[in-house]
């Protein structure tokens, strides 16, 4: 037992391992021999490929100035001296049936929001005319200003932001906003 456990944490044996991670395209190229110590002692960053790129040389690549990635940044614009009131709103998921869904079952639908189409969100905006609305609709994002309300929402499930439709019901003063869904897999459910 000894003998086996002394071969598998030999530097040897490491060396072997780094040497069929590293998948060198010539031999002379990468040497596994030089990324260990004299003494033997080697660690995690040892095996697998290695980074030839300074770390410095890493941060040039990008702007210095950046801190982060444009697609990691959301939308939302949040300013706390903005003192415009939040509305009330409420988001409602739709399905698109006919009667043999409903009747006879043929689908595979069900009462679910796995199994909807359209999100509606309703939003209740008292004292507001239409022509003082400013929507903007991304992918995963609602902003809604008004001089009273502003609203900034990010939304349960992506939508298509070129199909999607807003009405506004002036005896209500609400806003209903219908939005197509974009999910994965919508395939296997329709």
């Amino acid at each position: 037992m000894d003998m086996l456990l002394s071969e598998f944490s030999s530097t040897h044996s490491i060396e072997a391992l780094c040497s069929l991670l590293n998948n060198p395209i010539d031999e002379e190229q990468i040497d596994c021999n030089d990324s260990f110590s004299s003494s033997g002692l080697s660690g995690p960053g040892d095996i697998g490929p290695t980074n030839n790129l300074h770390p410095a040389a890493i941060n040039t690549q990008k702007n210095s100035k950046e801190i982060w990635d444009k697609a990691e940044v959301t939308e939302e614009i949040n300013d706390i001296f903005d003192q415009r009131v939040q509305p009330e709103y409420e988001i409602i998921f739709k399905q698109r049936v006919d009667s043999t869904d409903v009747f006879l079952g043929f689908s595979r639908k069900n009462p679910s929001t796995a199994c909807c189409e359209d999100m509606l969100v309703r939003i209740q905006l008292p004292g507001t005319k239409a022509s003082d609305v400013l929507l903007q609709v991304k992918n995963m994002f609602l902003d809604l200003r008004t001089p009273k309300y502003k609203l900034v929402l990010h939304l349960p499930h992506p939508v298509d932001e070129k199909t999607g439709k807003a009405q506004f019901m002036s005896v209500t003063d609400t806003l209903e906003v219908t939005l197509t869904m974009n999910r994965e897999y919508d395939f296997i459910n329709f």
